[in-house]
C-alpha cells in the first residue's frame, strides 16, 4: 500500500473518530440542556398552581375568621406558612415551605369541622372548591415535575452521559418529597 492510501485512511479514520466524539458530546450535552428545561418548566407549572394556592389563602383565612374568632392560632400559622413560601427563595426551600402550609391548611380544615354554619356558607364552600382544585392541580404538577427530575437525574447518573454530565456542571435535581407528617393517616374528628 502506497504512502498516501495510509495518509488517506489514517485522516479518515481520525475523521470518523472526531465525529463520533463530536456527536456524542454534543448530542449528551443537548439532550441534558433539553432535559433542564423541561424540569424548569415543570417546576414553572408547580409554582404557578402553588401561587394560585397562595392568593386564595387570604380569602379562606378571611371567610373563615368571622366565623371562628377563637381559633386564632390556626389562622396565625396558615398565614405564617403563607409568609414563608413568599419568602422562598431555592427550589428545596419552596418545597419545604409549601409542605408547611399544606400541613397548615389540613388543620385548618379540621377547625372548619366545628363550624357547622360556616359549612353551608356559600363562599366558604366557593373558596373550598377552588382550593381543592388547586390542591389536585398542586398534585398533578408534582408528579410531572418528578416525571422529568426522575428522567434527567437517571441521564446524569447514566454512563457514557455521566461523563458530559460532570464535564459541564449538570448536577441531580431535587425530588418533590412530601414531608414526614404526610405520611401518618390524616386524623378525621367530628
Amino acid at each position: 500500500m502506497s504512502a498516501g492510501k495510509k495518509i488517506i485512511i489514517v485522516v479518515a479514520v481520525i475523521a470518523v473518530l472526531a465525529i463520533s466524539l463530536y456527536s456524542l458530546f454534543a448530542g449528551n450535552y443537548n439532550r441534558f440542556v433539553r432535559m433542564d428545561v423541561a424540569i424548569k418548566s415543570a417546576w414553572a407549572q408547580v409554582e404557578n398552581q402553588l401561587q394560585r394556592r397562595y392568593d386564595l389563602i387570604p380569602n379562606l383565612v378571611e371567610t373563615v375568621k368571622g366565623y371562628a374568632k377563637q381559633e386564632k392560632d390556626v389562622l396565625v400559622e396558615v398565614t405564617n406558612a403563607r409568609s414563608k413560601v413568599g419568602g422562598a427563595g431555592t427550589v428545596p426551600d419552596k418545597i419545604a415551605a409549601n409542605n408547611e402550609l399544606t400541613g397548615a391548611l389540613s388543620r385548618l380544615m379540621v377547625v372548619v369541622e366545628r363550624y357547622p354554619d360556616l359549612k353551608s356558607n356559600q363562599n366558604f364552600l366557593q373558596l373550598q372548591d377552588e382550593l381543592a382544585g388547586t390542591e389536585n392541580r398542586i398534585a398533578v404538577e408534582r408528579m410531572r415535575y418528578n416525571d422529568a427530575v426522575k428522567i434527567y437525574n437517571q441521564a446524569v447518573r447514566t454512563f457514557p452521559a455521566n461523563i458530559v454530565a460532570g464535564m459541564f456542571g449538570f448536577k441531580e435535581a431535587a425530588f418533590f418529597e412530601a414531608p414526614k407528617e404526610a405520611q401518618a393517616p390524616p386524623q378525621v374528628k367530628f
